[in-house]
């Protein structure tokens, strides 16, 4: 019966391709590859993709695949009776390369569709780091544009902070020093130059107090009929009280108001102011002839104009310097707040640039891993990177591939046959109960034996026993034979 089943068995063939990781052609040194799995890792997500419904029912379509079982089955059912028949399976010692078998009952049906899993494994693999490829590049461009966003508003916090606290920013501190430093050295001129003039004022002030001393002792005035003595012209009374009203100012300049001096230059001021009340007006020919003045009396008058001119000039100058000695005091003090600040701006700042650094350094990583993403992308367009190649195209078989299974059965039945008999001769011995032997009598009856009858056959049961006892013979000797054959066609196959 094992023959006859292994015959009822049908012949199914199998091809098979190699196909070989060929790895990146150029260095990773100058292109480094944004994919980093390994092919024992993607192989298993390419096959699920190959091995999905819509693929094996285009190619059960394309090539006309189990034809009887589509008649009988559902498609579901179909395309796992398919998957059952690939084989996807990785070279273990190098990694390197996988194989992809394929059983048929027809060999070329085998071979063709071993060639289109493989086509479809080689397009997959290209497509899938292209979009991994891309996919990453198009990750890290929305992270730069983030990271660089978050960069220029931390700028504009920056700027916005400096501008604002202009002057008072750590970096300003030398500055700032150097600005008070040379407002110091300003204002110590100044004030250098504030006490020449208060030395100089008084100066003048000496010289104008001496070149208003009178030369001659005033004279009264005299009327028109008294001639003049000694040929001289006379002074007028509102000469006089001219005169004594600027020594009386130059007195208070000199001395204290209660000065015995002030108080008589102020009698005689108030004196003349009382005559020059008393005086009576006169018609024009009774006029006092104007007297001429001196050219002493036109230079001293000069002289005093010049020096109340540069008295003037120095008081300007003395009121300059106090408006630009407040103002550098004031800029003093103002620098001098801007410093006293500088330690909390110090603190602010250091945590703004702290975001700011840590900001930067990863836009720049990003940066970076933007430009490396690209070239890889490239690579994977150009199709340079790691890639499928068939190193040995589909087989097409030569002969079947379950005929190892067809040996087996056979042998398996052969064995199995011999060993049935075997049981069913040891059996039919256990269930026998005749007494074959003299000792069999003892044994089981415990009586002795008085005599013995030997079997009295006839000629034809005599023939009849040869004829089996031949037919035994002979099947022992084809079941050793055919059991032989089994184990050494068995051994050459393997």
């Amino acid at each position: 019966m094992a023959p006859t089943i292994a015959r009822l068995v049908p012949e199914r063939y199998q091809s098979e391709t190699l196909i070989l990781v060929v790895p990146q052609r150029v260095p990773d040194s100058y292109v480094k590859s944004t994919i980093t799995q390994t092919v024992e890792d993607r192989l298993p997500s390419i096959s699920d993709q190959i091995l999905s419904r819509s693929r094996l029912e285009k190619i059960i379509a394309d090539l006309n695949l189990y034809i009887e079982e589509r008649k009988r089955q559902v498609m579901e059912d179909v395309v796992q009776r398919m998957r059952g028949d690939i084989t996807v399976s990785l070279d273990a010692p190098s990694l390197n390369s996988f194989r992809v078998t394929f059983v048929s009952d027809d060999p070329e049906t085998a071979r063709k569709v071993t060639e289109r899993l493989a086509s479809l494994y080689i397009e997959q693999n290209l497509r899938d780091r292209e979009s991994q490829a891309d996919n990453t590049n198009q990750f890290l461009e929305t992270q730069l544009q983030d990271a660089k966003q978050r960069l220029v508003e931390h700028e504009k916090k920056l700027e916005e902070y400096r501008r604002r606290f202009a002057g008072q920013l750590p970096s300003q501190l030398p500055g700032n020093l150097q600005a008070i430093q040379n407002a110091q050295v300003q204002l110590q001129s100044i004030n250098e130059s504030m006490n020449r003039a208060h030395e100089r004022r008084l100066l003048i002030e000496r010289q104008i107090a001496d070149a208003q001393a009178p030369s001659a002792v005033l004279t009264p005035a005299v009327s028109l009929d008294s001639p003049p003595a000694n040929g001289s012209q006379l002074i007028s009374t509102a000469q006089q009280l001219e005169i004594a009203r600027a020594r009386l100012e130059l007195a208070k300049l000199r001395f204290t108001p209660d000065h015995p001096e002030v108080l008589s230059l102020q009698r005689t001021v108030a004196d003349l102011q009382t005559r020059l009340g008393l005086e009576a007006p006169v018609s024009d020919a009774a006029a006092i002839v104007e007297p001429t003045i001196s050219p002493q009396e036109q230079a001293q008058k000069k002289r005093l104009g010049d020096l109340q001119a540069e008295l003037d000039v120095i008081d300007h100058q003395l009121t300059a310097n106090d408006a630009e000695a407040a103002r550098l005091k004031q800029t003093i003090a103002s620098y001098q707040a801007k410093i006293d600040v500088v330690p909390t701006r110090e603190s602010e700042l250091v945590e703004l640039t702290r975001d700011y650094s840590t900001l930067q350094t990863g836009y720049t990583n990003l940066l970076t891993k933007r430009e490396d993403s690209q070239i890889s992308a490239n690579l994977e367009r150009r199709q340079i990177g790691e890639q499928f190649q068939v190193l040995d195209p589909a087989s097409l078989p030569q002969r079947p591939y379950n005929e190892r299974q067809r040996l087996l059965t056979m042998s398996v039945g052969v064995v199995g046959g011999l060993v049935f008999g075997l049981l069913v001769i040891g059996f039919l011995e256990y269930r026998d109960t005749s007494f074959r032997r003299e000792e069999d009598v003892v044994r089981v009856l415990t009586v002795p034996v008085l005599a013995l009858i030997p079997v009295m056959a006839s000629d034809r049961e005599r023939q009849a026993q040869r004829r089996r006892a031949w037919v035994v013979d002979f099947a022992g000797i084809a079941v050793l034979a055919g059991s032989a054959a089994v184990l050494a066609f068995w051994r050459m196959q393997w």
